[in-house]
């Protein structure tokens, strides 16, 4: 009797220690339901890199987190800041060794329809930009080892990525992955300019875009029309759609002669002198300074150069039909319904939407 009760016990044992195993092995992140806008494209999510709950939940901790550069006193946040649209005020960012870059940190929005990254386009996906800043000497200047031991130390990072991605182990292709599936969620499309959008091109409206559309002012409707028009603004060329930019580098006239060869320096090729990503005009209210350099503080100053500080060189772009002249040459009127319009790009859901913010 002893004998099978044994026997009964080992097998129970056994069973119990394997369902265990298989209940740690079998673990299935769940899926994420991105709140895509209704007048947005559809985005286009890698097949190595699925969207889930855990990788999102995982990825916005890590956006936030300081362990990630060399003294454990920057994390992506320092410079992508929620109250700026997700960009860095200041014309240059800091890096940990008080060492200054040469570009202005662009702000992340709506990165999930983005073909490349960077002002000069040398990352082409999300995760690849992602690895970048973590070992720059003049950013968070931290060696990818020591970043993945550091979280690795840490018992909760350990289950999160565990959770994440349905196995044991963190390195940095992981750390990527979820950073950029959080950066995925940043979608903003709820801004004044949407309900022009969507009523522009006869899309449906919901009972709050209803009640907005009354409020845009006729300044607004001005501004947008100054900004559609060729003998105008002129500024559709490069940004228009829902996502308010093309997905083309330009020169568009800041100097004659070029101390930073923006995607030149990256193909080797004279023609992309001087030419960079065009950015995205959503919250452009909050994101200053402006362009790669940052030279300009404030949107009056961007306007200003539009119509009359156009610089002609061998690149400039032939979609500024006006550049020989210095500009559009917009009167003082015109320049103050343009920016009316402009501050119709902010979208203060998408700044305040607590799922962005510190976890912590």
């Amino acid at each position: 009797m002893r004998y099978f009760l044994y026997i009964f016990f080992a097998i129970s044992t056994s069973i119990v220690f394997f369902a265990c195993r298989k209940d740690k092995v079998g673990h299935t992140p769940t899926p994420y339901q991105l709140k895509i806008p209704s007048h947005f494209p559809k985005m286009s999510i890698p097949e190595d890199n699925p969207m889930t709950v855990e990788g999102v939940e995982l990825g916005r901790k890590l956006f936030y987190e300081e362990l990630l550069s060399g003294d454990n006193t920057m994390s992506c946040a320092s410079c992508h800041a929620p109250n700026n649209g997700f960009s860095d005020p200041n014309k240059y960012s800091t890096g940990i060794d008080g060492i200054q870059g040469n570009r202005n940190s662009m702000a992340l929005v709506n990165l999930g329809w983005q073909d490349f990254f960077f002002w000069d386009g040398r990352a082409k996906t999300l995760e690849d930009q992602i690895l970048e800043p973590i070992p720059n000497p003049i950013e968070m200047h931290q060696e990818w080892k020591d970043a993945v031991a550091k979280l690795e130390a840490n018992t909760n990072y350990r289950n999160m990525f565990f959770r994440a991605f349905g196995e044991a182990g963190i390195d940095s292709a992981k750390v990527a992955k979820a950073i950029a599936q959080f950066l995925r969620t940043l979608i903003s499309g709820s801004s004044k300019f949407d309900v022009m959008y969507k009523y522009e091109n006869g899309l449906p409206l919901s009972a709050a875009e209803q009640a907005n559309l009354s409020a845009i002012s006729p300044d607004e409707w001005g501004g947008y029309d100054l900004f559609k028009s060729l003998n105008g603004a002129d500024c559709f060329h490069c940004h228009n759609g829902p996502l308010m930019n093309v997905k083309i580098y330009s020169n568009n006239g800041l100097d004659a002669t070029f101390t930073d060869l923006g995607r030149g320096a990256v193909t080797g090729s004279p023609n992309d002198n001087g030419k960079f990503k065009v950015p995205t005009l959503r919250n452009i209210e909050l994101t200053a300074p402006y362009m790669h350099d940052g030279r300009f503080a404030t949107l009056d100053e961007v306007i200003e150069h539009y119509s009359t500080g156009i610089v002609m060189s061998p690149t400039i772009d032939p979609k500024i039909e006006f550049a020989s002249q210095g500009g559009v040459q917009l009167d003082a009127q015109e320049k103050y319904l343009l920016k009316q319009f402009m501050l119709t790009l902010t979208d203060f859901d998408f700044i305040n939407n607590p799922d962005f913010q510190d976890p912590d």
